[in-house]
């Protein structure tokens, strides 16, 4: 697989985190106050514009109840 620029990276973090969002029949909102961070940070990083620190990904992850690989292409 070819190395991704962050741009990249960050834009398919931010699908996945939809995917699941919606699969899990949350709101952008919801999901951030369930995972203790400002929802608009929240829909920075779901729309690509903003790459999550490690701390705030693994929030975000346990509330979807998903592992990192679910997410990260890699």
């Amino acid at each position: 697989m070819p190395i991704m620029a962050a741009t990249e990276l960050s834009k398919h973090i931010g699908k996945e985190l939809k995917a699941l969002r919606i699969k899990n029949n949350l709101t952008q909102t919801e999901l951030a106050e369930k995972a203790g961070i400002f929802w608009n940070a929240y829909a920075k990083i779901e729309q690509g514009k903003q790459e999550p620190k490690l701390e705030t990904l693994q929030k975000i992850l346990k509330v979807l109840g998903v592992k990192s690989s679910d997410v990260l292409p890699f």
